[in-house]
């Protein structure tokens, strides 16, 4: 990022003591943040299929403890109950189906989930009432595949090949819908989605993702099988989108101006091939023994996708600081240092606690 000015890291003067529904708190991305969330001093109540992610297992203990409800999405009224219950100030939507390898196998859970789902919690918000920002956690592939060289803008077309990407974007238009339809009055909750790039970090174990895929293989002592090598995504660390998400839900706070679309992703030179990432993560693990070509067939995926930031750069001060290249290696170290028996949760705070320091450094 170099010389970019930020608005700094989320602050305990917004967070401390809010209370945060968090749907998907037990996955990937939710276990991060609901961490975060608790040292800066929200109260999280976390809503999710039962998951068995080893980071979540241990945050489970966490002091303050998170207070969790296992349920489904699709059931409305388990999820109107819960947040009811709750009570929330922010609603966070992260629960869904987040594979497009899965979804070619189970297209109906997969739309079932990520836009009944998203219908579900936009109107357990409505009938709740007490909710002042809400902030809808879609995908960089929710755009239409136009197979163009330049990066996807927030007005740029919706769309999706594979059903897990024309879900995310049936989810981003169900939220337009809403935010249209019951929540454009000035008193109305501020309701945004976010379109991330492709996340990586420590705690994701998830089936066909690349850096699980490469981690188990290395673990196993077995080469990767690479499906795609020369496609290229807008990899970052699961840090850099987090920070957005939470900067979002702060400005809705107060300004309904902010209850749109937002992209966050790197910028554009650090846009990266997927042989580009295997090959660099293998020089932070070491000893390994490469890679493949899996020749397949595979499903139907896009070849080419970057982001333009730069309205989330532009309006709410957000910007990429850790480039692809330090983004696998606090990566690497995280995945080599829980195989070596280290505490996945502490490696966790270690590396917040890292990218918060450094998020001070570029505030203006």
């Amino acid at each position: 990022m170099g010389s970019q000015r930020l608005l700094g890291p989320p602050g305990e003067s917004f967070w401390a003591g809010k209370r945060v529904f968090l749907t998907g708190e037990s996955g990937f991305k939710g276990s991060w943040l609901s961490l975060w969330l608790l040292h800066l001093g929200a109260k999280v109540v976390g809503f999710s299929l039962p998951e068995d992610n080893p980071m979540f297992s241990q945050a489970r203990g966490f002091i303050p403890p998170i207070d969790a409800t296992a349920g489904d999405i699709r059931d409305y009224t388990a999820v109107r109950d819960a947040m009811q219950a709750c009570a929330p100030d922010i609603v966070i939507h992260f629960a869904a189906q987040p594979l497009v390898r899965l979804s070619y196998k189970e297209p109906l859970f997969t739309f079932g989930s990520n836009v009944m789902g998203t219908a579900n919690i936009l109107e357990a918000v409505r009938q709740v009432g007490n909710v002042r920002s809400v902030v809808i956690i879609t995908t960089d592939k929710c755009y239409a595949d136009q197979q163009w060289l330049w990066p996807y803008r927030e007005n740029d077309r919706l769309g999706g090949h594979d059903p897990y990407s024309a879900s995310k974007a049936c989810a981003e238009l169900v939220t337009s819908s809403f935010r249209s339809s019951f929540f454009d009055d000035a008193d109305a909750p501020g309701v945004a989605t976010a379109r991330a790039g492709n996340v990586i970090g420590g705690g994701d174990w998830a089936e066909d993702r690349l850096i699980p895929d490469i981690v188990r293989a290395f673990l196993a002592g077995k080469p990767v099988h690479l499906r795609r090598p020369d496609a290229v995504r807008p990899w970052q660390h699961v840090l850099e989108p987090l920070n957005g998400y939470l900067q979002l839900a702060e400005k809705l706070w107060s300004d309904n101006t902010f209850a749109e679309s937002w992209n966050f992703g790197p910028t554009d030179g650090e846009v990266r091939s997927v042989e580009w990432m295997m090959r660099h993560f293998a020089e932070f693990w070491g000893t390994h023994p490469g890679w493949t070509l899996d020749e397949g067939p595979h499903p139907h995926e896009t070849e080419l996708l970057r982001l333009d930031c730069s309205k989330a750069q532009q309006r709410l001060g957000w910007g990429s600081i850790w480039g692809a290249g330090k983004a696998l290696q606090v990566t690497a170290d995280w995945y080599r240092r829980q195989a070596d028996g280290e505490d996945p949760l502490k490696l966790a705070e270690e590396q917040i606690a890292s990218y918060v320091s450094e998020l001070k450094d570029h505030v203006a």
